[in-house]
């Protein structure tokens, strides 16, 4: 694994297994994003690098992460990974970031990380992300950073549409009064903290309420027995996504995580794809 010594401009990697740092943000706001960066291979034709945009709450170190990182080593593809604000190695409080800030820090890893076009991997709340990332890059002109997006399980607008709109009134009332309620997690004994914030600014990125461009192919993996992001949701993206190349696999018993062995094989089987 290479470290990425990097400002806001600029990336450059050395041999270290520890996470570089990127400043992103000024002033109070100032915030400093870790990341793990490998670099291509030299000489010869290279294949897109691949960026990975985890899930909500999730780390660059989880499983499948991990396993993209290896294929790109196999393969000699430069690899960008990295926690947002309030996850894994980065500054910040879980409870204080938003969407927008995270969306911020992927587009300043992105910018500040990779060298000619990517293939994204965007995991749940990194599916939305990545499709932000995506309108974003187009209206700056820099739409030839990617060469397509894979989404496992994209959990676009959930701030709302899997949490607000599946609160009871009782847990409203808890974050109206509070800021903050404790969802109760699937994955961890300890409960999710979804602050008020959270759900407040997200609707500034909501995406479902009208066509969605990626301006690149999209391959959606999703498994049909996902009770965080139901596999229904997988089709009305694909509907929204009317203007750009879209591939579905639904994966029958195929969990919201999709981190079995056979799921990580369907994963790189749609990185080359799109690649």
């Amino acid at each position: 694994m290479l470290q990425c010594q990097a400002t806001d401009s600029q990336c450059q990697a050395t041999d270290s297994p520890e996470p570089g740092f990127l400043t992103v943000g000024s002033d109070d706001r100032a915030r400093r994003i870790a990341f793990l960066r490998r670099s291509p291979a030299q000489g010869g034709q290279r294949a897109p690098g691949l960026v990975w945009l985890g899930g909500f709450n999730s780390n660059m170190r989880g499983t499948k992460a991990e396993a993209l990182d290896r294929k790109a080593a196999e393969q000699g593809r430069a690899c960008l990974r990295f926690d947002y604000s309030g996850h894994g190695d980065s500054e910040g409080a879980f409870g204080d970031s938003t969407i927008g800030m995270w969306l911020t820090e992927s587009l300043a890893a992105i910018r500040a990380c990779t060298d000619g076009p990517s293939v994204v991997v965007g995991s749940s709340m990194g599916g939305w992300l990545a499709l932000l990332c995506a309108r974003a890059l187009h209206a700056s002109g820099e739409q030839s950073r990617l060469k397509g997006l894979v989404l496992i399980a994209p959990a676009v607008d959930f701030t709302e549409r899997l949490i607000w709109d599946e609160m009871s009134v009782k847990a409203k009332k808890e974050m109206d009064r509070t800021g903050v309620w404790l969802r109760p997690s699937p994955y961890s004994a300890e409960p999710d903290r979804i602050s008020k914030g959270l759900i407040e600014e997200g609707r500034a990125h909501l995406l479902l309420g009208g066509p969605v461009r990626a301006y690149c192919p999209v391959h959606i993996l999703q498994g049909m027995q996902d009770e965080v992001a139901p596999w229904r949701r997988a089709l009305t993206l694909v509907e929204h996504l009317a203007g750009d190349p879209v591939s579905l696999t639904l994966v029958k018993d195929g969990d919201h995580r999709l981190s079995r062995d056979e799921d990580i094989a369907r994963l790189f089987a749609a990185v080359e794809a799109i690649s």
